[in-house]
């Protein structure tokens, strides 16, 4: 343990511990520490910029920048609004009807397009649909940030940490379908069952406010139907492309930026400034931020010596490591953001298969039939784990802080209430799924 080997923990830690208390925005915290892994020379510029191993992840970055050109485009014309009226008309304007719904088009939504865009978008017509029926909004919106996260543990591109897994795992989108949508079904159907009964007796409407719910027309909220066309023209090719792209031989960023490109063109945008000017930046650098900062821990031997440490508690023990990085990643995510939280373990789990498989290397090292359990527990994990608190998962914050634009103030506490025994429930379910599909048959 040398002098590098301490100051790049050092700056992990101070990082992390930062982000988590929030004192200072977390992309600012990922950008300050990145730019001393370099200055102190813990990482070189080249490293940070052009290895995969220690510096950035280009597939992630494109990934979500493409994703987020596309979404951008589709949102003007009104496709969100008219698929939230729709659904509370298809409720008939009964409250419970609308939050089954709700909960339902959340998480379909999450799983293809990523679940911080879908509830950004549906979460102000949220807002809407409650005032029309003059009910508390906040139980929607706690449980579209639950059906968020559920629905997007489903898919890779449904949620950053499955992303970024897949990208260092080099696991397709089909890999994802295979492995954990079914088991958010499952979840999905528990978790529907716990609101009817948790909020089931709560929600109460007049027969008028639900007649002026009814009176709504959804079709008035699409306001340009010929780039609707072109948007989901292109959003099914870009789906498509993700089903194919292991096959093919693509990454998904490939396909994204395929996608965003094909849209650009197809809108006949003269000054693309606007469109470009929308992309969550702050989230992208704080993931470059944060892709160097692991980076560092990852040269100086940190992450190496962590490994070490995990596989000395479960002696090897494949079930034991599983369920391990399961609720440790479920806790832990409810702890800090999910995305630092995978960003660290990702390597960390590729060292460790580094030495209980020293003779394999490239793909058959990453999946490993005895490994691949592992990236699923990180998953499930850290997906479900989000929901634990408002700060576990960036789909949360997003709600909680369009909730107190509003008006309506969701508390640490008044969310962890209804998020942590969600999380309970939903990692426990996952648990006996990890146990029965991958080591008990």
């Amino acid at each position: 343990m040398n002098a590098a080997f301490w100051t790049a923990t050092s700056i992990f830690i101070i990082a992390y511990t930062v982000i988590i208390t929030e004192k200072v925005h977390k992309t600012v915290v990922a950008i300050c520490g990145a730019s001393l892994m370099i200055a102190l020379k813990v990482l070189d510029q080249h490293e940070a910029f052009h290895l995969e191993e220690f510096g950035v992840d280009w597939n992630v970055i494109f990934l979500l920048i493409s994703m987020m050109i596309i979404i951008n485009l589709m949102r003007p014309t009104g496709i969100f609004e008219y698929i939230a009226i729709k659904s509370a008309k298809v409720g008939k304007g009964e409250p419970m009807r609308i939050m089954i719904i709700f909960a339902v088009v959340t998480a379909v939504l999450s799983a293809l397009l990523d679940n911080v865009t879908t509830v950004l978008l549906l979460a102000p017509v949220t807002l809407l649909i409650a005032d029309a029926l003059d009910v508390d909004p906040v139980p929607f919106l706690i449980v579209e940030a639950l059906a968020s996260n559920i629905g997007g543990t489903a898919t890779l591109i449904g949620d950053p940490p499955n992303i970024m897994i897949a990208s260092k795992a080099k696991l397709d989108f089909m890999d994802f379908i295979y492995n954990l949508a079914p088991i958010v079904i499952v979840i999905m159907v528990v978790f529907l069952v716990v609101i009817k009964i948790v909020f089931g007796r709560k929600l109460k409407t007049t027969p008028e406010r639900q007649r002026h719910v009814l009176a709504m027309d959804e079709n008035a909220a699409i306001t340009d139907p010929v780039m609707l066309k072109k948007s989901l023209f292109v959003l099914v090719i870009v789906l498509v492309g993700f089903v194919l792209h292991g096959p093919l031989h693509y990454e998904p960023a490939t396909v994204a930026l395929f996608g965003a490109g094909l849209l650009l063109l197809l809108s006949r945008t003269d000054e693309p400034h606007h469109v470009l000017a929308e992309i969550e930046w702050p989230t992208i650098f704080f993931f470059i931020g944060l892709f160097i900062i692991v980076g560092g821990v990852v040269k100086v031997g940190l992450i190496k010596w962590l490994s070490i440490k995990m596989l000395a508690v479960t002696q090897g023990n494949m079930l034991g490591t599983s369920m391990l990085l399961l609720w440790f990643s479920a806790i832990a995510s409810a702890i800090v953001d999910n995305i630092p939280y995978v960003a660290t373990m990702n390597p960390l789990l590729i060292d460790m298969a580094g030495q209980l498989w020293p003779d394999e290397s490239g793909l058959a090292l990453l999946q490993h039939p005895e490994m691949l359990p592992l990236w699923w527990s990180l998953a499930l994990g850290a997906c479900l784990g989000g929901n634990g608190s408002p700060i576990g998962a960036s789909a949360n914050v997003i709600v909680v802080g369009m909730a107190e634009k509003a008006g309506r103030k969701i508390s640490f506490m008044k969310f962890v209430a209804y998020g942590a025994p969600i999380m309970l429930l939903t990692v426990f379910i996952s648990m006996i799924y990890i146990w029965l599909r991958y080591y008990l048959f």
